[in-house]
Parts: structure tokens; C-alpha cells; sequence
């Protein structure tokens, strides 16, 4: 059944044939390719084109179809290369040569591209539920070990002591950057290209609004030429997905460090760890690794699409068909890793204890002690110097800055040529006041702004993201 097959004299090649076809990708939009022509048997039907039976004829044959699709009942014919001539295919059998007016005023330029349209709307869709479980499970851990202490890091070494709820929240608003990225791509995937034809429009009257909107489209494309060869809309797609897998993937590096015995912060639960062939003492966060290396595929195909892109000319090429494969994978891959990464966290063991011990470790709460002597009116480079020189002391000595005597404090103080110092260094209470700022409490306490890890600001955006998320059911 080659709808082309009037212009040829000749059988394709047969390895022509395989290198077209793409039914084993296709098919996947079967439902979508079925919703598109009942819309648009309505609109023949509307300009006349059609009687009013038979629009209930073939409406009712197609509906038949896509309840077949949806039980797996469909055959699909690789002869038939691709899902659109499937379907037709399947329709003749359902309502007899009358399917041979199904694809009046249509052309599979335009079919192909409302069908990925289609598609892609229900899965941005499917992608922002899953995300939003996703944060459901970090929420939900940060709740319930809200007071666990994490060592924060920068260039890998340590910097500031964090609550790890304060940590964990930092990939809730990744996670909500990911939806907002999502949402806004799908403004641009909701536009109809039914009717544009091949690419110069339909030679038919056929109100394109209305066929719209009979498929949930908030209005339709405005040039046909872009309609049918626009593949924007599944780079945006690909590109926010790209990133969330990126985001995912960071998480999936520090759950792996922080599940390594050396540091000892978290046990990742069997049931989301494999074992090794040989050794009998691994246990392995395999799904976060492979989350972290299947963010390196999805790079791959937003590259890949991109690639493709730059070269075409208008309108459709048949290159765009590359463009099908890469969505489809991305937007799989990228569901599942917010699934299993849903899951690890869910079952995540946290050793508050462990995380406490090595948040005191490299004089973590040296920033708030130079920020207690800024109040105090002690200029910051000169505050920095003198707590650099009590952290040398102390690691010299083998205490903590919470632990350093008064001597110590005394001879930093002094020996810092600021005449404000000299007379802090006077005050008798000064030594306490320096180690209750060294205390990781007390360091914790003092980043008290709006997106600090203070416990009574990360309490109120631990709640605020709970609201968001029970404002989303």
C-alpha cells in the first residue's frame, strides 16, 4: 500500500525499504495518530468534504482502532514503514475504500508533526507528575531528618556546616526550575500544524481553529512551511530534559560519595543497591550510577537533534524523522531516573551522627567566628585574618575553634596590629563568645537570611515547599 506509488514504475530496493521505515519507533504514536485523524474527519466533515455519515463512519472505525491500539490488538506491518500508513491500512480493513478519503487535505508533513505535537504535550505532562514525586521524596526526608548536620563543601573541601535538609531543598528548586522549563516548552508544543499540508497549506476550506481545538490545542500554527519542518518544540523538550538529568545526576554523584563507607553519611537501602560477581563484601548504589551515566545519553541526543537541525532546509526533510528516536529515549530515561532516584530516597538510611562528626571537621564554622567579630566592629579582612590565624593555632594545637583557650584568642586578637582588637581582646567574655560562635549551632544560627540554612529559615522553606507540593494534588 505505497501511497506514493503512482510515479514509480519499479519495486523499492529492499534495503531501501529497511533504511525508511521507522514503524519500530512510530508506532509508539499510534494513539496520537488516531486522535488526529478523528479530528480531522471532523473538519472534512465540517467543510463539507464528507457527508455527515461518512464522518460516523470513519470516526466510528478509527474509534475501534484506538481501542485496539490501546489492547495491543494492532499488527503492525513493517511493509506499511511507518504508523500513519498502519493505521490507514487497519481502516481500510474496518470500513472499506471509504479510508481512502481519510488523508484528503492532509499530508503525513503535517500528520507526523501534530502527532509528536501530540505526544510531546502528554508527556511533559507525565514528566512534571514524576517530577513532582520526586520532590515529594526529598521533601519527606528532609522533614523527617531535618536536624542532621551536613558538611558543606566548595572546590570538594570543607567550607560551612548546612542542615541537610537545607541541602536536600536545594535540588527542590531544581526540581521546580525543571517544571518551569517543561511548562514553558509545552506553550510552544501546543499549537496545531493540522492543515498546513505538505507545506504550502490544505487546498481545502478547512477551519483549522476549530480542528484545534478539538484536539486540545490553544490555536494553530501560523505558516506552514514553519508547520511542517518546525522541530523546535522537541529541542526545548529534549533541553529541559537534558537538564533535569543533569540535576539528577548530581545527586546521583553525592549519594554515591556519601553511601562510601570513608564518609559513612547515608545507607543506601538493598533494595536499591546490586552486589558484585566477585567480591562478597560490595554493595553497590548501581542506580545511581547509572542515573549519572544515562545524563551523558540524554546530552547526546539533544546534541544529536541539534546537529540534524542546522543543516535543513524548508520545508520537511526526511532527516526530521531522526528527530523521533532522541525524544522518545530522553523522555523515557529521564521519567525512569526520577522514579528510581524517588525511590533511593524514600528508603535512604541517614547516620546523623557521622554527618554531625565530620561537619566539625576542617574548622568548618571559621565564617561565623570571623562574622561574630564584624559585629563587634572588627573590620571583615581584618576578622578574616585574625580567625585564619586562631584556625593555624588550633590545627597546630589539635583542638576545634569551639575548643580554643582563652591564650589563643588573646595572642590572635593582639597580634593583629587593630587597635579594636586589642581592646576585644581585653573583655574576659570574649573567649566564650568567639566559642559559642564556633559551635556548629551557633555557625548554623548566624546564616539567618532568606535561603540561609539558619534551622528557622530552612524550617519555614521546608513548609513552604510542603504547601507547594499539597497546593499541586
Amino acid at each position: 500500500m505505497r501511497t506514493w506509488g503512482g510515479r514509480f514504475s519499479g519495486d523499492t530496493d529492499g534495503r531501501v525499504a529497511d533504511f525508511t521505515r521507522s514503524i519500530e519507533i512510530d508506532a509508539a504514536l499510534a494513539a496520537d495518530d488516531i486522535a488526529g485523524s478523528i479530528a480531522h474527519v471532523r473538519g472534512l466533515g465540517r467543510a463539507g468534504i464528507l457527508t455527515e455519515d461518512e464522518v460516523g463512519t470513519l470516526t466510528e472505525g478509527l474509534v475501534a482502532l484506538a481501542r485496539d491500539a490501546a489492547a495491543g490488538r494492532l499488527d503492525w506491518d513493517p511493509a506499511l514503514e511507518d504508523v500513519h500508513m498502519n493505521v490507514e491500512a487497519a481502516l481500510v480493513k474496518q470500513v472499506g475504500p471509504l479510508a481512502g478519503r481519510l488523508h484528503t487535505g492532509r499530508s503525513r508533513n503535517d500528520q507526523i508533526a501534530t502527532d509528536l505535537r501530540l505526544w510531546t504535550r502528554r508527556a511533559i505532562d507525565d514528566l512534571d507528575a514524576a517530577l513532582l514525586a520526586f520532590e515529594r521524596a526529598i521533601v519527606d526526608l528532609a522533614e523527617r531528618e531535618g536536624t542532621a548536620v551536613l558538611p558543606g563543601t566548595t572546590h570538594i573541601q570543607p567550607a560551612q556546616p548546612v542542615l541537610f535538609a537545607h541541602h536536600l531543598l536545594a535540588y527542590v528548586e531544581m526540581a521546580e526550575r525543571d517544571r518551569d522549563r517543561l511548562a514553558d516548552a509545552r506553550g510552544r508544543v501546543d499549537v496545531s500544524p493540522l492543515g498546513s499540508g505538505a507545506l504550502a497549506g490544505a487546498g481545502y476550506p478547512l477551519d483549522r481553529e476549530e480542528t484545534a481545538r478539538d484536539l486540545g490545542f490553544d490555536g494553530v500554527t501560523a505558516n506552514s512551511l514553519d508547520a511542517v519542518s518546525d522541530r523546535d518544540f522537541v529541542v526545548e523538550t529534549l533541553a529541559a530534559v537534558a537538564l533535569g538529568m543533569v540535576h539528577l545526576s548530581r545527586l546521583a554523584e553525592e549519594v554515591t560519595w556519601w553511601s562510601n563507607p570513608r564518609f559513612g553519611f547515608v545507607r543506601v537501602a538493598d533494595a536499591f543497591s546490586t552486589g558484585s560477581s566477585m567480591m562478597p563484601n560490595k554493595k553497590n548504589p548501581d542506580p545511581a550510577e547509572l542515573v549519572r551515566g544515562r545524563a551523558a545519553r540524554v546530552i547526546g541526543e539533544l546534541t544529536g537533534v541539534l546537529s540534524m537541525l542546522k543543516g535543513l532546509p524548508l520545508a520537511y526533510q526526511r532527516d526530521l524523522q531522526e528527530s523521533v528516536a532522541p525524544l522518545f529515549d530522553a523522555v523515557a530515561v529521564f521519567d525512569a531516573s526520577l522514579r528510581v532516584m524517588a525511590g533511593l530516597l524514600e528508603t535512604l538510611s541517614v547516620d546523623a551522627s557521622r554527618m554531625r562528626e565530620a561537619a566539625t571537621e576542617g574548622y568548618t564554622t571559621a565564617t561565623a567566628v570571623a562574622d561574630a567579630l564584624v559585629r563587634r566592629g572588627i573590620p571583615f579582612r581584618t576578622a578574616h585574618h585574625i580567625v585564619g590565624s586562631l584556625v593555624a593555632q588550633a590545627e597546630g594545637a589539635g583542638v576545634g575553634l569551639d575548643d580554643i583557650p582563652d591564650a589563643m584568642v588573646g595572642l590572635a586578637l593582639g597580634a593583629s596590629g587593630d587597635p579594636a582588637a586589642a581592646d576585644l581582646a581585653a573583655e574576659p567574655e570574649i573567649g566564650d563568645e568567639l566559642r559559642a560562635a564556633a559551635s556548629l549551632d551557633g555557625a548554623l544560627a548566624s546564616c539567618d537570611v532568606v535561603g540561609g540554612t539558619a534551622p528557622t529559615r530552612v524550617a519555614a522553606a521546608l513548609e513552604a515547599a510542603r504547601a507547594r507540593l499539597d497546593a499541586a494534588d
